[in-house]
Protein backbone atom coordinates (compact mmCIF):
# COMPACT_ATOMS: atom_id res chain seq x y z
CA UNK A 1 0.00 0.00 0.00
CA UNK A 2 1.24 3.38 -1.14
CA UNK A 3 1.36 6.15 1.60
CA UNK A 4 -0.79 9.26 1.16
CA UNK A 5 1.94 11.36 1.28
CA UNK A 6 4.04 8.89 -1.13
CA UNK A 7 0.92 9.05 -3.56
CA UNK A 8 1.27 12.87 -3.34
CA UNK A 9 4.28 12.98 -4.16
CA UNK A 10 3.92 11.01 -7.64
CA UNK A 11 1.33 13.45 -8.61
CA UNK A 12 1.74 16.02 -11.89
CA UNK A 13 1.70 19.45 -11.00
CA UNK A 14 -0.47 21.45 -13.79
CA UNK A 15 -1.52 24.71 -15.41
CA UNK A 16 -5.00 25.38 -15.53
CA UNK A 17 -5.52 27.87 -18.18
CA UNK A 18 -8.64 29.92 -19.41
CA UNK A 19 -9.42 29.56 -23.11
CA UNK A 20 -10.87 32.91 -24.63
CA UNK A 21 -8.57 35.74 -23.43
CA UNK A 22 -6.11 33.68 -22.13
CA UNK A 23 -4.75 31.09 -24.13
CA UNK A 24 -6.79 32.55 -27.52
CA UNK A 25 -7.60 36.24 -28.26
CA UNK A 26 -10.33 37.19 -26.58
CA UNK A 27 -13.89 37.21 -28.88
CA UNK A 28 -17.29 37.63 -27.85
CA UNK A 29 -19.30 34.15 -27.62
CA UNK A 30 -16.70 32.77 -30.74
CA UNK A 31 -18.58 30.15 -32.57
CA UNK A 32 -16.32 28.70 -35.17
CA UNK A 33 -13.01 27.10 -35.50
CA UNK A 34 -11.42 29.93 -37.59
CA UNK A 35 -12.28 32.78 -34.63
CA UNK A 36 -9.68 30.71 -32.04
CA UNK A 37 -6.07 32.63 -32.86
CA UNK A 38 -3.62 32.06 -30.49
CA UNK A 39 -2.21 34.21 -27.86
CA UNK A 40 1.14 36.13 -29.13
CA UNK A 41 4.05 34.10 -27.83
CA UNK A 42 2.53 31.48 -25.94
CA UNK A 43 4.36 28.61 -27.79
CA UNK A 44 7.34 28.57 -26.42
CA UNK A 45 6.96 29.25 -22.60
CA UNK A 46 3.80 26.59 -23.41
CA UNK A 47 6.68 23.71 -24.85
CA UNK A 48 9.09 24.59 -22.00
CA UNK A 49 6.26 23.65 -19.26
CA UNK A 50 5.66 20.51 -21.01
CA UNK A 51 8.95 19.62 -21.15
CA UNK A 52 9.33 20.37 -17.38
CA UNK A 53 6.76 17.79 -16.71
CA UNK A 54 3.82 20.41 -15.86
CA UNK A 55 0.47 19.03 -16.98
CA UNK A 56 -1.26 21.94 -19.37
CA UNK A 57 -5.03 21.94 -18.62
CA UNK A 58 -7.90 23.89 -20.35
CA UNK A 59 -10.72 24.66 -18.20
CA UNK A 60 -13.07 27.07 -20.46
CA UNK A 61 -16.42 28.26 -19.85
CA UNK A 62 -18.82 28.26 -22.66
CA UNK A 63 -21.87 29.44 -21.95
CA UNK A 64 -22.32 30.18 -25.75
CA UNK A 65 -23.73 26.42 -25.89
CA UNK A 66 -26.05 27.20 -23.07
CA UNK A 67 -27.30 30.40 -24.86
CA UNK A 68 -27.28 28.71 -28.21
CA UNK A 69 -24.78 30.63 -29.87
CA UNK A 70 -23.15 27.22 -30.75
CA UNK A 71 -23.74 23.57 -30.24
CA UNK A 72 -21.26 20.87 -28.53
CA UNK A 73 -20.77 19.74 -31.66
CA UNK A 74 -18.81 23.26 -33.21
CA UNK A 75 -17.46 23.15 -29.60
CA UNK A 76 -15.34 19.90 -30.09
CA UNK A 77 -14.95 21.38 -33.78
CA UNK A 78 -13.59 24.23 -31.94
CA UNK A 79 -10.94 22.64 -29.57
CA UNK A 80 -9.97 20.39 -32.70
CA UNK A 81 -8.51 23.75 -34.05
CA UNK A 82 -7.43 24.41 -30.55
CA UNK A 83 -5.28 21.56 -30.78
CA UNK A 84 -4.03 21.79 -34.28
CA UNK A 85 -2.55 25.11 -33.45
CA UNK A 86 -0.98 24.50 -30.58
CA UNK A 87 0.48 21.12 -32.72
CA UNK A 88 1.92 23.59 -34.63
CA UNK A 89 4.18 24.51 -31.84
CA UNK A 90 4.67 20.97 -30.80
CA UNK A 91 2.25 22.29 -27.55
CA UNK A 92 -0.06 19.09 -26.59
CA UNK A 93 -2.88 19.24 -23.95
CA UNK A 94 -2.97 16.72 -21.06
CA UNK A 95 -6.72 17.99 -20.87
CA UNK A 96 -9.66 19.98 -22.00
CA UNK A 97 -12.51 20.82 -19.58
CA UNK A 98 -15.75 23.31 -20.88
CA UNK A 99 -18.75 23.58 -19.07
CA UNK A 100 -21.41 24.34 -21.39
CA UNK A 101 -24.20 25.33 -18.28
CA UNK A 102 -26.26 28.56 -17.68
CA UNK A 103 -28.45 29.20 -15.55
CA UNK A 104 -29.95 31.93 -17.83
CA UNK A 105 -29.44 30.06 -21.01
CA UNK A 106 -32.06 29.41 -23.66
CA UNK A 107 -31.17 25.87 -24.08
CA UNK A 108 -33.09 23.45 -21.82
CA UNK A 109 -30.27 20.83 -21.58
CA UNK A 110 -27.92 23.78 -20.43
CA UNK A 111 -29.82 26.04 -18.52
CA UNK A 112 -28.97 25.35 -15.10
CA UNK A 113 -26.61 25.90 -11.96
CA UNK A 114 -23.88 23.51 -11.78
CA UNK A 115 -20.44 23.30 -9.96
CA UNK A 116 -18.09 23.18 -13.20
CA UNK A 117 -18.62 26.75 -14.15
CA UNK A 118 -16.13 28.51 -13.11
CA UNK A 119 -16.05 30.28 -10.20
CA UNK A 120 -16.73 27.35 -8.78
CA UNK A 121 -13.61 24.61 -9.22
CA UNK A 122 -15.61 21.91 -10.63
CA UNK A 123 -13.49 21.82 -13.60
CA UNK A 124 -10.24 21.21 -12.25
CA UNK A 125 -11.04 18.69 -9.65
CA UNK A 126 -12.37 16.98 -12.30
CA UNK A 127 -8.99 17.36 -13.91
CA UNK A 128 -7.66 16.29 -10.91
CA UNK A 129 -8.68 12.96 -10.74
CA UNK A 130 -9.19 12.23 -14.05
CA UNK A 131 -5.01 12.97 -14.36
CA UNK A 132 -3.40 12.78 -11.08
CA UNK A 133 -2.76 16.37 -10.55
CA UNK A 134 -1.59 17.69 -7.28
CA UNK A 135 -3.32 21.02 -7.16
CA UNK A 136 -1.15 22.50 -4.37
CA UNK A 137 1.66 22.87 -6.78
CA UNK A 138 -0.32 23.49 -9.33
CA UNK A 139 -1.26 27.05 -10.58
CA UNK A 140 -4.62 29.10 -12.49
CA UNK A 141 -3.84 31.50 -15.22
CA UNK A 142 -6.95 33.26 -16.19
CA UNK A 143 -7.88 36.39 -17.48
CA UNK A 144 -11.06 36.87 -15.12
CA UNK A 145 -11.44 37.32 -11.79
CA UNK A 146 -13.41 33.86 -11.31
CA UNK A 147 -10.58 32.41 -13.08
CA UNK A 148 -8.89 33.45 -10.30
CA UNK A 149 -11.40 32.64 -7.85
CA UNK A 150 -12.02 29.07 -8.85
CA UNK A 151 -8.14 28.41 -9.20
CA UNK A 152 -8.43 29.63 -5.21
CA UNK A 153 -11.26 27.71 -4.51
CA UNK A 154 -8.86 24.48 -5.72
CA UNK A 155 -6.27 25.34 -3.61
CA UNK A 156 -3.97 26.04 -6.63
CA UNK A 157 -1.87 29.60 -6.66
CA UNK A 158 -3.14 31.95 -9.09
CA UNK A 159 -2.33 34.61 -11.61
CA UNK A 160 -4.43 37.20 -13.57
CA UNK A 161 -3.48 38.12 -17.10
CA UNK A 162 -4.95 41.67 -18.12
CA UNK A 163 -4.52 45.20 -18.25
CA UNK A 164 -7.48 46.35 -16.56
CA UNK A 165 -7.46 46.93 -12.69
CA UNK A 166 -8.99 43.72 -10.99
CA UNK A 167 -11.35 43.13 -8.04
CA UNK A 168 -12.58 40.48 -6.54
CA UNK A 169 -9.71 37.20 -4.76
CA UNK A 170 -5.98 38.26 -4.94
CA UNK A 171 -4.02 36.62 -7.51
CA UNK A 172 -0.67 35.50 -6.52
CA UNK A 173 0.57 37.25 -9.63
CA UNK A 174 -0.36 39.74 -12.44
CA UNK A 175 0.97 40.23 -15.73
CA UNK A 176 -0.56 41.39 -18.71
CA UNK A 177 0.37 39.11 -21.44
CA UNK A 178 0.02 35.29 -21.24
CA UNK A 179 3.26 34.42 -22.62
CA UNK A 180 4.72 36.39 -19.10
CA UNK A 181 2.20 34.91 -17.26
CA UNK A 182 3.73 31.39 -18.38
CA UNK A 183 7.25 32.42 -17.90
CA UNK A 184 6.20 33.63 -14.07
CA UNK A 185 4.95 29.97 -13.87
CA UNK A 186 7.75 28.48 -15.16
CA UNK A 187 10.29 29.93 -12.96
CA UNK A 188 7.97 29.51 -9.80
CA UNK A 189 9.61 27.61 -7.02
CA UNK A 190 7.40 24.43 -5.70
Amino acid sequence: MISPRAEEAHRRKAVFLDRDGTVTEPRHYPSRPGDLVLQPGIGPPLRALQHAGWALVVVTNQSGVARGFLTITDLEAMHERLGALLAAHRVRLDGLYACPHHPDGTMPDYRQPCSCRKPAPGMLHQATRDLELDLARSWTVGDSPCDIAAGRAAGTRTVLVTTRPHGGDRPDGHCTTTAEALHTVLHSHP
